[in-house]
Order: structure tokens, then C-alpha cells, then sequence
């Protein structure tokens, strides 16, 4: 494939199939993190026979159904685009740069089929490559819903960097799919090679998980929370989010409330239960999040009351109009796989700027030690402390 105009941001990704041009999403001249790792490289030169510690014969992808778990920017996808790859995906992001890298490599717009994790799996898979996620339960469902399609001839190989993959992430694979054992470790990244046993009885998938809230947390005590696999706190209230609820702002009836990064929805849930005909729009980049938030809203306020669930860059343009939003409630998250970086909550405070109208407010729950307070004052003007602990701190900005 021939390479395209080249963002200042790419980095060059040298495969078996070829040399790419790679970023992340959104596309950012001042951003440092690659698109792709030795993992990735590891996994590609394995498939091309090339890779010494796990030595065996090229994979023969013609005419075979390939799928790939987890790709977190397009790399393998990318790379893979001349044999048709079907990509499953959590990641909103992680999908507009596999289709920007794809399109950068000059690719077909249909070279490969891009699914989220909430989609129906494909039927067949021949080759089963994953890219081992941050979220041992996401694996986990993953791996229950992909298990069905494979038969005694699928190759299955994981990869990830040695950091990511512990025993726990072997016993899965193990569980859910067959025998299964690692290469050796080259440039820190791993590989999982595990034989399908078509006969295996995993039990059934145990996601999504319901749980109910404690009693002492307002107007959402005691209501049901309902968990999709790899969305965060799954199992259990987050302590971030419990002291947010317990300084949520009343919205007026008809005002419109956006949950930023709504996770399960609970912050959404917890305000549309204490706000009686607020307009509630949950927006998460995940696909699982935004499938959680949807369930837990639907548990506690019925199918009737009208809600809006967005999968989403943030409040990025093109998500909602600007100047249409009251408030916006948010916990931002303040890493990116295994980076620790402050580019989401920037994306979100700029984001949310644009969507409120004047007047509207923009609460924000994050560790003390974050200091939102300094990126708010700067984008807004102002910033105003409503309550804190030693560990979190709850800040309110308004559009002037």
C-alpha cells in the first residue's frame, strides 16, 4: 500500500506487510505516544514466520476469516487490511484512528470491517488475534462471546507487553478456549498461543454484573447499577464517584444534562432520579460504557423517560450542538491504556466549554492532587471549590 500525506504525529510502523504511517486519535502534532508498540510487532512477525523466540512456520491468512480483539490504534488492522480483517473494538477513538490509518495507507474503504464489542460476533473465525486488554473482565466477556465461532483449526495468538500479561490473562485463555502457553519475552512484549478445544464448557459469561448502591449516597441509595464488562469499578462504587454524589447540583425541569465520560451512568442516573424532567445525555468513548449507562439508567427510571446515549469523542464538535447544554457532570479519567496523561480531561473541560450555553456550569469530581481547578480557571475564568476530602475535590466553572 502506497503511504499518503504524512500528520506531523506519525510514526512509522515497519511490518512484514509493509511500512505505515501511524497515529493516535484525535490526530495531535505534540503527541509523544506512539500508535503501536513491540507487541504489535511482535504478534505481525510471528504471523510472518519471522519471529525467532516463537519459531514456527508463517500463519497463512488467504482466504481465511481474521479477526482482531482489542487493536487499541489500528495497527494489526492496519497492517492486515489486504486480507480482509474483521476488528472488534471498545474503543470509539481507537476506531476513527484505525480509520484514518487505514485511509492513510491508501486502503479500500471496506479493506476491513470494524465491529464494537457490543455487536454481534462473526460467525467463523479462522484467525483470533488479540491485543490483550488493560481490563481483565473485557477479556473475559470477549473471549465467552468469541469463543462460539472458533473450530479445531483456528490459530489464536495474544500479545502484549510483559507488564500486561500475568497469569491471570493465561487462565482465562485456558478456560474460555484451550491449552494454552507464552513465547519468550523480546523488546518487553509477549505472545499467548493457545489451541481452541471446540468441546471446552467455560460456564456461562458472567457480564454484565448488577450490583446495588449503598444507602447513604442522596437520591441514588440503594438503586441498581448495571456493569457491561471493562467499564470501570465494575464490581463496586468507585470512592471518586461516591463523594460526587454526594454534592450533585438539582437541575431544573427541561434543563439539559450532559454525564461526560458517563461510565455506568450512575452520576446521570443519580441526577435524572433527584431532577424530574431534566433531559439526560450520557457520553462515553467506550461502547461498553455507554451500553452500561443505557442498562442503569433503564433499571431505575423505566423505558419511558426519554435519555440520550452517545458513544463519542467527548463533547468534541459534532456531539452536540453548541450553546445546548446546562450542565455537565464529569469525572475525567486521567490515563490513556498504561499512559498517565492529562490530554482526556483537557478534550473534555474545551469540549464542554463549547456545548454550554451562558450560564451553564461544568462540575467536575478528580484526585486533588490533578489540579483541574488551574486548566478550568484558564478556559473559563473561574473555578469555584463546592466540597473536598484529602484525596478528591468536587470544582464547578461557569460559562461566562
Amino acid at each position: 500500500m502506497n503511504r499518503l500525506s504524512t500528520p506531523a504525529a506519525a510514526t512509522p510502523f515497519t511490518t512484514p506487510w509493509g511500512t505505515f504511517d501511524l497515529t493516535r486519535y484525535p490526530e495531535d502534532p505534540r503527541e509523544r505516544l506512539r500508535a503501536w508498540d513491540a507487541a504489535d510487532e511482535y504478534l505481525l512477525r510471528h504471523l510472518a514466520g519471522e519471529a525467532d523466540s516463537a519459531a514456527g512456520a508463517a500463519t497463512d491468512l488467504t482466504g481465511r476469516t481474521v479477526a482482531v480483539l482489542g487493536d487499541r490504534w489500528g495497527a494489526l488492522t492496519t497492517a492486515l487490511a489486504a486480507h480482509g480483517p474483521i476488528q472488534i473494538s471498545d474503543s470509539h477513538l481507537g476506531r476513527r484512528a484505525t480509520r484514518a490509518n487505514l485511509a492513510r495507507a491508501g486502503a479500500a474503504p471496506d479493506a476491513a470491517r470494524l465491529l464494537t464489542t457490543q455487536d454481534t460476533p462473526p460467525e467463523r473465525i479462522d484467525v483470533l488475534l488479540v491485543r490483550v486488554p488493560k481490563s481483565l473482565a473485557l477479556l473475559e466477556d470477549q473471549l465467552h462471546r468469541l469463543a462460539p465461532a472458533l473450530h479445531p483449526g483456528s490459530v489464536v495468538v495474544g500479545t502484549g507487553m510483559v507488564t500486561e500479561i500475568h497469569t491471570s490473562t493465561l487462565r482465562l485463555f485456558e478456560r474460555i478456549l484451550g491449552p494454552t502457553r507464552t513465547s519468550l519475552a523480546v523488546r518487553k512484549a509477549r505472545l499467548i498461543l493457545c489451541t481452541p478445544d471446540p468441546a471446552l464448557d467455560p460456564g456461562p459469561n458472567p457480564w454484565p454484573h448488577t450490583y446495588a448502591l449503598p444507602d447513604d449516597i442522596g437520591p441514588a441509595s440503594g438503586h441498581l447499577v448495571v456493569n457491561h464488562a471493562g467499564t470501570f469499578c465494575a464490581e463496586h462504587l468507585d470512592i471518586g464517584t461516591r463523594f460526587f454524589l454526594g454534592h450533585l447540583p438539582t437541575a431544573a425541569p427541561g434543563a439539559r444534562v450532559v454525564d461526560l465520560g458517563c461510565g455506568n451512568g450512575v452520576v446521570g442516573t443519580a441526577t435524572a432520579l433527584a431532577s424530574p424532567g431534566a433531559e439526560l445525555v450520557f457520553i462515553d468513548e467506550s461502547h461498553q460504557a455507554v451500553a452500561s449507562a443505557e442498562a442503569t439508567f433503564r433499571a431505575n427510571l423505566g423505558p419511558d423517560v426519554p435519555a440520550e446515549f452517545l458513544t463519542a469523542d467527548a463533547l468534541a464538535e459534532g456531539t452536540v450542538a453548541p450553546g445546548s447544554v446546562d450542565l455537565v457532570l464529569n469525572n475525567p479519567p486521567f490515563h490513556s491504556h498504561q499512559a498517565t496523561t492529562d490530554a482526556t480531561s483537557w478534550r473534555m473541560f474545551t469540549g464542554a466549554r463549547r456545548a454550554l450555553r451562558p450560564g451553564g456550569e461544568l462540575w467536575v469530581v478528580g484526585n486533588r492532587h490533578l489540579g483541574y481547578h488551574v486548566k478550568l480557571r484558564r478556559l473559563f475564568g473561574n473555578c469555584r471549590l463546592v466540597a473536598g476530602n484529602p484525596k478528591f475535590v468536587v470544582l464547578k466553572a461557569v460559562k461566562r
